[in-house]
């Protein structure tokens, strides 16, 4: 590795499940640059999330510590360790700064409060978007079409493509590159709000899959139907969409505005790309890319995030190194990678020695060896997944489902109830008990699992939430 100090800019789409880009394996989507990044770098084709939720996400790749770890396996305030691991300078942005980077974030970093930078040298947020668009009407009016910030059902955006959040968070990106200080060497986080709903796109990339018709939803022998399904699992589909009224045909209507929201963030970034290239970047900067956490998409009839489904918890991981690094190109490694990897691997790029016990994960760079997984949302949805074969527990209602995803890769089979799996089955039982008794002891009394109410039918929770705004700046949460 060069003794000069690289670049790197760390690219993260919001609710971008892993199945979604055409390089590896998906041929009803468009995405030329991820298939570059592809061709280009190391694709983890096994990253999950340990909380698939979006704040736990992010302050793990701030922190290096997973969700149960931390104490963040939901969308809580994290201010008290974010403000700590800041003023140890601890976080990933305050040791890039110390050791003469300057960072820069662009986009959505979801942080309470919302204008804390937590390390960053300068924020650009949604919030400054929307501020801008808000006192400039005339110019465009975003998210006119009333659907909030959980919303599944489709619908075409209120703005052009130049006027969109996605256009104008590569602007920003593109423009902190022409104006640095060419001197030190930069880490930029470039944070896209899309995928995540509202299912917005911009026309012109919902008419590129005008006839392209979209796969339907997996279901399995465990989720033929929404009331054969453990309701547990579909709780939070049931508090934030309608997805459980859906037909599988409005689903694929659903998934076309999915995937043209990923093609139009994919072609903005071969502008962001062309501007590295023009300006002779791409000798010396790193591109790694992830997203915070997947999306159910309507498969077993879940929608969003929160579960460890593959359609939520696994999500896509690539690293590009600069030219003439002597490292492999166009290579797929399918050892467990995780969100925690992202904060070592980014300070491995960078030359920055870190206390490696303070650090959940492992550098990506010297990944060689499978690992356990385990994970947390919640205190309600559990996973342990071992040479690929998955455990996952919902306390609500109190339901086990184990899959081995070597044969089974969406988990339509269901070996819970197999006996000549019942030996695995005891194993992964024992070990997310052991775990949970250590990182969550709360969830448990007289030796098992506190049970809370599932939904007695579909529909049935309180307090139900399409992620409704208008106007309201107190969190980063646009999309």
């Amino acid at each position: 590795m060069s003794t000069k100090k690289d670049n790197i800019i760390l690219i993260t789409t919001d609710q971008q499940r892993f199945d979604t880009i055409q390089a590896l394996g998906n041929q009803h989507i468009f995405t030329p640059h991820l298939n570059y990044m592809v061709s280009e770098g190391i694709s983890f084709t096994r990253g999950y999330a340990d909380c698939p939720i979006c704040v736990p996400s992010r302050t793990t790749i701030m922190t290096g510590k997973k969700g149960y770890r931390s104490g963040i396996i939901g969308n809580s305030n994290h201010q008290h360790l974010m403000e700590h691991l800041t003023n140890t300078r601890k976080t990933l942005p305050a040791i890039l700064t110390d050791h003469g980077y300057q960072t820069k974030a662009v986009g959505k970093m979801h942080f309470i409060p919302s204008r804390a930078n937590y390390g960053f040298e300068d924020m650009q947020l949604p919030l400054d978007y929307m501020r801008f668009h808000d006192k400039n009407q005339q110019v465009a009016r975003p998210k006119a079409h009333g659907l909030g910030e959980c919303s599944l059902e489709p619908v075409i955006s209120t703005v052009d493509p130049k006027d969109s959040m996605t256009t104008w968070t590569i602007d920003e990106s593109i423009d902190f590159i022409q104006t640095r200080d060419p001197l030190r060497p930069f880490f930029m986080w470039t944070s896209f709000t899309k995928p995540h709903p509202p299912f917005d796109p911009c026309m012109d990339y919902w008419m590129l899959y005008d006839t392209d018709k979209m796969p339907v939803p997996t279901y399995g022998d465990w989720s033929k139907t929404v009331e054969s399904t453990p309701q547990g699992f579909l709780a939070g589909t049931y508090e934030n969409t309608s997805v459980h009224l859906h037909t599988p045909q409005q689903m694929q209507s659903v998934k076309r505005a999915y995937y043209a929201m990923i093609t139009q963030l994919d072609y903005s970034l071969g502008q962001l790309f062309g501007c590295l290239r023009e300006d002779n970047l791409l000798d010396n900067t790193w591109l790694v890319f992830t997203s915070d956490h997947g999306e159910m998409l309507g498969d077993h009839h879940a929608a969003q995030k929160n579960l460890f489904f593959e359609g939520s918890a696994h999500v896509p991981m690539i690293i590009v190194p600069p030219h003439n690094r002597g490292l492999d190109r166009s290579k797929q490694v399918d050892l467990l990678a995780q969100m925690s990897d992202i904060y070592p691997t980014i300070l491995d790029i960078a030359q920055i020695p870190y206390e490696k016990d303070d650090v959940d994960g492992c550098s990506l760079l010297t990944l060689d060896k499978e690992r356990v997984f385990y994970g947390n949302t919640l205190n309600t949805h559990f996973c342990v997944m071992q040479d690929n074969i998955k455990l996952i527990y919902c306390r609500c209602g109190g339901h086990y489902l184990l899959f081995n995803l070597n044969n089974d890769p969406m988990e339509q089979h269901d070996l819970s109830t197999n006996s000549d799996w019942n030996d695995t089955l005891v194993k992964l039982k024992k070990m997310m008990f052991d775990k949970i008794s250590e990182t969550a002891p709360e969830v448990i009394e007289n030796g098992d699992y506190i049970i809370t109410p599932e939904p007695k039918f579909a529909g049935d929770v309180n307090g139900r939430w399409l992620g409704f705004h208008y106007k309201d700046y107190s969190i980063d949460t646009f999309h």
